[in-house]
């Protein structure tokens, strides 16, 4: 037998041998022919894209005839009449034939994903989007076909997902998740419906939350998009397109304008 203090001695070696395990870095996954747009939300008037968002998505989608669009984070009942609206938007947009994956079952929601030319997440819960995205293995084939050069756009709760991670949504989590790490095709923390100063006191308040957020997390950039505000990745740049937004660093933050480039966001 051996005395108790020769276990804890033991207890005590392996404990010094085995390295402290740290949270990795969130992975950044791009490619020369990725391009990426991000909306903060609110971008729909009626049952069409709103007018100032119209040259973005024009733009973005140009040369596109199919959609695959993901809507996991709509409630299950609202799909259908999502699916309708975006139908009735993208056809006004540029004639896309638009076809949601929850009409496919899992294998032919992947075969969509596969074979669309353009892909488009709307907006709802994060946590849903995000969690069904890794049970049906789309987060994978999502990542590899816009590292491929399909253009991606996501909007509110999508554009949570194609960043880094989703740290900070503004959405409860009703939904368990085997990650906070999201699509990674856009570099930033992405916050959504980010209020306008014209707000102050709702302003001031997400821009404390965010500085919390950083003290805890001091490697990341958290970029804050308004309603309707457009940025998109494009030809290995951000360039921020529409409306407000602001980037958010552990040393401080910087009010972005229309026609800025954001280097802050890539290596």
């Amino acid at each position: 037998m051996f005395p108790a203090s020769a276990f804890r001695v033991l207890a005590l070696l392996l404990a010094l041998a085995v390295p402290l395990l740290t949270a990795a870095e969130p992975v950044f996954h791009t490619s020369p022919r990725a391009s990426v747009l991000v909306i903060g939300g609110s971008m729909m008037s009626g049952n069409h894209f709103s007018d100032a968002t119209l040259p973005a998505m024009r733009t973005h989608f140009q040369g596109c005839k199919t959609i695959a669009l993901v809507l996991h984070a709509s409630h299950p009942s609202e799909r259908d009449r999502m699916e309708l609206r975006l139908q009735e938007a993208f056809t006004h947009l540029g004639g896309q034939v638009v076809t949601s994956l929850h009409r496919r079952d899992a294998a032919g929601a992947i075969a969509l994903l596969e074979t669309a030319d353009g892909i488009f997440v709307g907006g709802g819960e994060t946590f849903v989007v995000l969690g069904e995205l890794y049970r049906t293995g789309q987060l994978e084939v999502i990542r590899r076909r816009v590292l491929a050069g399909v253009p991606f756009g996501g909007t509110s709760a999508g554009a949570n997902v194609a960043g880094l991670l989703i740290g900070t949504t503004n959405d409860f989590p009703v939904a368990d998740i085997p990650s906070r790490e999201a699509l990674g095709i856009f570099p930033a923390v992405i916050n959504p419906h980010h209020p306008d100063p014209s707000s102050p006191g709702e302003f001031s308040y997400r821009g404390a939350k965010i500085g919390v957020y950083l003290q805890f997390n001091p490697t990341e950039t958290v970029f804050g998009l308004g309603n309707a505000a457009i940025a998109r990745l494009h030809d290995g740049k951000v360039t921020f397109l529409l409306g407000k937004a602001w980037v958010y660093r552990s040393t401080g933050v910087r009010a972005l304008q229309p026609g800025d480039t954001v280097p802050e966001l890539l290596p």
